[in-house]
């Protein structure tokens, strides 16, 4: 199966700009702005990010305002916070032997570092790598690991996998499935989500007096390190 995967990717694999690059800090700030976002939207944001803090010294020397600012409208606005935790930690202690160390670097982030800037061998699995890895019974190569990833976003997906389409169908014991419907997110509109997310964007544009703002909001924002109160005002962190 990895030579069909393989030679399917060499010709239909996307060209994405984290994969022509092989720094350890560029592929961290791909893998933890892809987290739950549509790679389609982290494509220009990311190219944005780099030109603003192209190593990982630039965004430690970074204020937590600024980052945030920078990181409006990616979603999960904590991720943003930890990236720049980690840089700072990068900054002044090197590249940990075991990454995740990294404030908020888990196991699957820490192995697509490792196998896509270091060249370790090592799979990151990811939720689509292991949906293909179920689906077909196999355990992948290393190598495999972008190849996975394309498959999983663009063919072998959750609920409808376009089989007729896959490099793999004619030894895929799953071809021709279909699945239940995932458990979809809460929707966000009228949700408390929205109401932190309404909230950090009124104060990343100005500092605002804690009475006009959302108490609730403001507190959830504030144990996640997102905003901080001086006095009666409540403003980003830095």
């Amino acid at each position: 199966m990895d030579e069909l995967l393989l030679a399917w990717f060499s010709k239909e694999g996307a060209d994405l700009p984290w994969r022509r690059t092989r720094d350890p800090y560029a592929i961290l700030v791909s893998e933890v702005m892809l987290q739950q976002t549509q790679v389609s939207r982290v494509v220009p944001r990311y190219e944005a990010w780099l030109d603003r803090w192209p190593d990982v010294h630039a965004l430690a020397a970074a204020s937590p305002a600024e980052v945030i600012r920078e990181w409006q409208g990616l979603g999960y606005n904590r991720r943003g916070l930890n990236l720049h935790r980690a840089a700072r930690v990068v900054a002044e202690h090197g590249w940990p032997d075991d990454l995740t160390e990294l404030p908020s670097v888990g196991p699957y982030t820490a192995a697509a570092v490792r196998a896509f800037a270091l060249g370790d061998a090592v799979l990151p699995r990811d939720t689509n790598v292991l949906r293909i890895e179920e689906r077909t019974g196999h355990s992948f190569d290393p190598s495999c690991g972008q190849a996975l990833m394309d498959l999983g976003r663009t063919i072998c997906v959750a609920r409808v996998p376009r089989c007729d389409e896959c490099p793999l169908a004619a030894q895929c014991p799953s071809r021709g499935r279909r699945y239940e419907p995932q458990r979809n997110q809460s929707p966000f509109d009228g949700s408390f989500r929205q109401r932190r997310a309404r909230t950090l964007t009124l104060v990343a544009a100005d500092s605002r007096a804690a009475a006009v703002l959302d108490a609730e909001a403001v507190a959830s924002l504030e144990r996640d390190g997102l905003v901080e109160r001086v006095g009666d005002v409540v403003r980003l962190p830095g």
